[in-house]
């Protein structure tokens, strides 16, 4: 079994007028059955009403399924007993940061958790170090919060959900209120966790550019699993994407359209340099 693991899994949200009498049930998460290993950085895309984030929120037991199963790290999320172990196994980060810093100091916001852990005070420091270094912001360690980019701050929520080393990190849509710098910075921070700390992350989001180094890419709509493989072939189904109401990375299309113009372009090209390269090979650009 994988560190999260999903059987038949039905989330229902039930809408009742002011009498209390069901007025409409609506399939957010509709019979979806994955798998995710430990180690796998795994992107979860979708428009807005997929799905995605109801998905994302059973992961860290916030939701409990109307149907069907899921496990974290083992242990069944309906299972009240288990609740505790399952957050410590799977951290979940937000969209807005400022939910989820309550620290007048960036160290002493990271140190938050694993303190109600009861974790001893020389190991909470030494957790808050290697937490803050691990997303590149050890040198704001004594900032307020307040003084922080949105970025920053993201990143420092980031490192607060590390300290309480989770073998797994849920990011529901992490970059979704950042410009374009902090979008790179959170992206790359959370990367480095999955090469370097091998902490599994599952990073959902409607930003195409961000999946592209993800191991899976499992695409939602209308609450159901309506593609998963890996980034290269999910990119190589442009038409399917538009079908789905989502955009691809901006050289994934202009590589695309070439090849619709009658260009030797192999599908699915996902970086600048890959394009660059494949047009070299051809003899379309000079090396």
């Amino acid at each position: 079994m994988g560190i999260i693991k999903t059987k038949n899994l039905i989330y229902e949200y039930i809408r009742r007028d002011d009498e209390g009498n069901v007025e409409d049930i609506v399939k957010a998460v509709d019979d979806v059955s994955i798998n995710i290993h430990a180690g796998e950085f795994i992107a979860i895309l979708g428009h807005n009403g997929s799905g995605k984030s109801t998905l994302a929120k059973h992961m860290n037991a916030i939701l409990n399924p109307t149907e069907g199963t899921i496990w974290v790290d083992g242990k069944d999320t309906s299972n009240e007993e288990n609740i505790w172990d399952i957050r410590q196994a799977a951290g979940m980060v937000f969209q807005n940061p400022d939910n989820q810093i309550i620290g007048q100091v960036v160290e002493e916001d990271v140190g938050f958790g694993p303190e109600n852990m009861g974790i001893p005070t020389k190991q909470i420091w030494e957790r808050v170090e290697e937490s803050l270094k691990a997303v590149g912001m050890y040198k704001y360690c004594k900032f307020s919060p307040n003084k922080l980019s949105g970025g920053q701050k993201q990143r420092v929520s980031i490192a607060g959900v590390l300290a309480m080393h989770p073998k797994c990190i849920i990011l529901d849509e992490p970059t979704a209120m950042l410009d374009p710098n902090g979008r790179k910075d959170v992206i790359r921070a959370v990367r480095a966790l999955n090469d370097v700390e091998k902490v599994t992350v599952i990073l959902i989001t409607h930003y195409m550019e961000e999946t592209i180094y993800a191991d899976r890419v499992f695409v939602m709509d209308n609450g159901k699993v309506a593609m998963e493989g890996t980034p290269k072939e999910i990119f190589s189904q442009v038409e399917r994407l538009k079908e789905l109401r989502l955009d691809v990375p901006q050289v994934t299309l202009l590589a695309h359209e070439l090849s619709r113009q009658g260009l030797n372009l192999p599908a699915g090209i996902l970086t600048t340099a890959e394009l660059v390269e494949a047009m070299q090979k051809q003899g379309y650009l000079r090396a």
